[in-house]
């Protein structure tokens, strides 16, 4: 049972790591604690709670994940401090050493996050009548983990958090080992709630206000191994609900995305835009047999270019990892050769980090950190030209854009129905634009040549 008196009065600061699933679950837990009572603490203020929701995709993230926590440990003395996410599930043990963590909760226990605070307080509070207040004799953190084939929880989430945007959770979990990642071992086997649920929550971000919905989760086009629905159907269920104008696929793999899916959201939906993105990790065959992708880059090319024939000015995100073991300078060439070929947006390269326990580190041939820097570089710059190319097509027209709150004092910016990133000059931003959906005429480049300058009409 939870005591709600527990929680009265205080605050909490929350610092996430990683991906779109993890911010929208963060935001969750957030409402969830705003709710018992639990104020947000402002910057310079000590907070009585200290969440962290990790990240374990590689070497660099554990690194900012510890430095995380060392942080926020020194800046909240005497805080209550919870670590979650994926690598708390992964390292729960080491987590819980560190000095002033107080609670690590895995994939599992996370979705009873409300429970395990309130029980951890009540034994906080009886601990400390009986020690004193001096500290002495302060146990190591409590840590709970389960194994991978036992993470079973589906911890629901939709949630905007500081943003316009709503991210719903509608997926967890993945069923594909590909051998350079530690995800499922972190996030457990797929699962998912059922349609009705999601609808559910999608007409109450309608009901407070959100107009634009961003779909999220660990492997999205697996969706209905729990239920027995298929994805197609939630997205045909969202497209029916009021209210929401705007919907958005986060990442959905090549394997996975149906042409039914591609031709309904070209031609029947409402609300579903024409943006995409789409993990390709390498565009050379060797390569993706070593990674043990379930696809092969000739399934990509018609992917990608059945999306193009169906919606031209759709954009297209794409994940490409650089430096992985097996990727001799000719598979790199390979899959340079590839994307410059393509009709991609942008691209999200990831330097390959090596991961205890993958079954990639049983590969021999291994790429330098000196070659990861310069096949990445390459790739980034290749990035930007296609991106450039994207925009520079939609200079001079007229869109609708859906605008986010701007800082004081700075440029408003927000988003195409296709993704494309416009800005308004301090000057033209007005504070009634936050989260409306405005008509825009495009102008050239802004000074930092990542969006285009707008003009309201």
């Amino acid at each position: 049972m939870i005591d709600t008196s527990a929680f009265q009065g205080k605050t909490a600061k929350y610092f996430t790591l990683g991906c779109k699933l993890n911010f929208s679950e963060t935001s969750t837990f957030a409402r969830m604690l705003q709710e018992m009572g639990v104020r947000t603490a402002q910057k310079s203020e000590q907070a009585d709670i200290c969440l962290i929701n990790t990240c374990s995709v590689t070497d660099v993230a554990d690194h900012k994940c510890r430095q995380a926590i060392h942080r926020l440990v020194r800046e909240n003395p005497g805080s209550f401090v919870v670590v979650t996410g994926c690598y708390a599930q992964l390292e729960a043990e080491t987590v819980s050493k560190i000095d002033g963590v107080s609670l690590v909760l895995g994939a599992n226990e996370k979705a009873s996050l409300i429970q395990f605070l309130s029980d951890a307080f009540v034994n906080r509070d009886a601990s400390e009548a009986s020690q004193g207040q001096n500290g002495e004799g302060k146990a190591q953190a409590k840590f709970m983990a389960q194994k991978t084939k036992d993470i079973k929880t589906f911890s629901p989430s939709c949630s905007r958090g500081n943003r316009t945007r709503y991210f719903l959770k509608v997926q967890d979990g993945c069923d594909y080992f590909c051998t350079y990642c530690t995800i499922p071992y972190a996030r457990g086997f797929s699962r998912n709630p059922s349609i009705a649920s999601l609808v559910e929550q999608a007409q109450q971000a309608a009901a407070e206000g959100g107009k634009e919905i961003v779909l999220t989760g660990v492997n999205i086009g697996d969706f209905g191994k729990t239920t027995g629905e298929q994805f197609i159907d939630l997205v045909k269920a969202l497209d029916r609900v009021e209210g929401i104008q705007r919907y958005r696929i986060s990442s959905l793999e090549p394997d996975l995305m149906s042409d039914e899916l591609i031709d309904y959201c070209a031609h029947d939906s409402r609300a579903f835009m024409p943006h995409y993105h789409i993990p390709l990790q390498s565009g050379s065959d060797t390569v993706l047999k070593l990674m043990h992708r379930h696809y092969d880059r000739q399934l990509f090319a018609d992917k990608i270019l059945h999306i193009k024939e169906v919606m031209p000015d759709a954009f297209i995100g794409v994940d490409v990892m650089v430096g992985c073991r097996g990727e001799t300078p000719e598979c790199f060439e390979e899959t340079y050769e590839f994307l410059q070929s393509l009709p991609v947006t942008q691209l999200h390269v990831f330097p390959y980090s090596e991961r205890p326990g993958t079954s990639a580190l049983k590969i021999n041939y291994v790429v330098s950190e000196r070659d990861k820097k310069l096949r990445s570089k390459r790739l980034l710059e290749l990035s930007d030209q296609k991106t450039h190319d994207f925009y520079q097509q939609f200079v001079g027209t007229t869109m609708d854009v859906l605008f986010e709150k701007a800082p004081r004092g700075r440029a408003m910016h927000g988003f195409t129905n296709n993704y494309v990133r416009v800005e308004l000059s301090p000057a033209d931003a007005r504070p009634e634009y936050d989260n409306q959906i405005l008509k825009v005429r495009l102008g050239e480049f802004n000074a930092a040549g990542n969006a285009l300058k707008g003009e309201v009409i």
